[in-house]
């Protein structure tokens, strides 16, 4: 007998994928936590039946929410990552030799244990020296740091539920007191092609431009999430996404990447119209 998994996009969208094993499954304080064998997408990490990320196309995010700012700031050095329990932010920022710490904020402990056991990739760099894991509420650790951090990515689930708080005007008001004068953060910013999913953008995007000077969306292609069609949100006390770009020394790191490039740099940040308006209308 085949067993699907099917996560609904919306109550009338629903995205399946045959599953061979069940490897894990626990009730956290927090969160349901199952991990699948796929046939397609390798393992997949699923929180309250969404897909968090797949062996397969999971390169995709992390590549796309670090080095983005990474190739925009050559000055960061201290970084704090909020979520991102699997390890696959960390795994990226830890093949910067520039960066010297990273404050690893990961609200579900069980997450992390899950993932070093049975996505040993991701969470392959999660102790390495720089890396510091505090297991505790996002929005709670930022209220005492101020003028720390170079980038904060926030690699959180949903605006719905444990991470709801994250995605508040005072959280994004947080992260800017917690950067230096010049900082950067990034965060995803889910998928604009569904009603409830567009709305939810918008409040977020409403919410960092009213903290930030600089404050833009960028768009990525990742096959298994709500509609392949994912955006993440570039904040800036001082830089901008494309025109602070140096893609010459970023390049001469050579890092090898399997999606994100310098050229993709910026034509990700050029959206549909449909998209353009909507940010317009609460900027």
């Amino acid at each position: 007998m085949e067993f699907w998994f099917s996560e609904f996009h919306t109550p009338d969208v629903k995205h399946s994928i045959r599953v061979g094993r069940h490897l894990f499954s626990q009730q956290s304080e927090y969160q349901q936590i199952d991990i699948f064998e796929t046939p397609e997408f390798g393992r997949m990490l699923v929180l309250d039946g969404n897909v968090m990320l797949t062996e397969r196309d999971e390169f995709i995010y992390d590549e796309m929410i670090t080095h983005v700012p990474m190739a925009v700031h050559k000055g960061i050095r201290d970084v704090l990552v909020i979520g991102a329990g699997d390890g696959g932010v960390v795994k990226e920022l830890t093949r910067y030799d520039r960066v010297r710490r990273i404050d690893l904020v990961e609200m579900d402990p069980q997450v992390v244990q899950a993932c070093r056991e049975f996505l040993p990739a991701n969470a392959c760099r999660l102790d390495d020296e720089r890396v510091h894991i505090y297991f505790e509420n996002g929005l709670k650790f930022l209220r005492s740091c101020e003028n720390e951090y170079d980038l904060i990515i926030v690699d959180s689930t949903d605006p719905f539920g444990p991470s709801e708080g994250l995605f508040t005007r005072e959280f994004y008001g947080s992260c800017h007191s917690a950067l230096k004068e010049d900082g950067v953060m990034v965060n995803q910013q889910g998928s604009p092609f569904y009603a409830q999913d567009l709305e939810a953008m918008k409040r977020s995007h409403m919410r960092i431009v009213h903290s930030f000077p600089i404050s833009r969306v960028y768009q990525a292609h990742i096959p298994t999430y709500a509609a392949g069609y994912w955006l993440f949100g570039f904040a800036s006390k001082k830089y901008h996404p494309i025109d602070d770009l140096d893609a010459d020394a970023w390049s001469s790191l050579g890092l090898r990447t399997r999606y994100y490039t310098t050229r993709l740099h910026r034509g990700a940040f050029y959206l549909p119209a449909f998209l353009e308006e909507a940010l317009l209308e609460v900027e």
